[in-house]
């Protein structure tokens, strides 16, 4: 068996870890510098960002949240995928009401770097805590998802096109 091959899993280990300390830290650049160039995201608002895309997401995220703070729960890797386990608190912006988001990641990689990131959480509890009453009424139906995805999509967009807040 070659030296080599314990390496890789070490080193998406540590890919995940260093992942996640930029996001406690609010980092999105460091974030973002993580992505293959042709890396491909997807979670229940942003359903699917490609390229450049994620770490703008990242980016703009980090740099709304005044009070973020992120939990690394669990995580483990391998050859070429991984997964995590990780909890959000902050206060959601547009609503000012506290969140705390747990959410399941899985990861594929590629030379080094994150290639495929998909993050899984029960969208309904999360409208509940960021939307309040709506949330709680409508965050089951595609109606919502839709307008929540829509708005998300709009801010991704300004932001990279420079009109949005760059906290960078």
């Amino acid at each position: 068996m070659p030296v080599s091959v314990g390496f890789v899993p070490e080193a998406n280990d540590e890919l995940i870890r260093r992942f996640y300390a930029a996001f406690a830290e609010r980092d999105g650049g460091a974030m973002a510098s993580l992505y293959a160039p042709d890396a491909r995201f997807s979670d229940p608002v942003f359903p699917d960002l490609r390229g450049e895309e994620p770490g703008a997401m990242w980016r703009m995220l980090t740099g709304r949240a005044d009070d973020l703070k992120v939990e690394l729960v669990e995580h483990e890797a391998d050859g070429d995928r991984g997964s995590a386990r990780w909890v959000a608190h902050y206060t959601f912006t547009q609503t000012g009401r506290p969140v705390e988001n747990h959410i399941q990641a899985e990861f594929r990689f590629a030379s080094g770097l994150i290639a495929e990131h998909r993050d899984e959480f029960d969208f309904h509890r999360w409208s509940r805590q960021a939307l309040g009453t709506s949330g709680l009424l409508l965050g089951w139906t595609p109606l919502l998802r839709a307008a929540v995805r829509r708005r998300a999509r709009a801010g991704l967009d300004e932001f990279m096109a420079g009109r949005g807040p760059d906290p960078t």
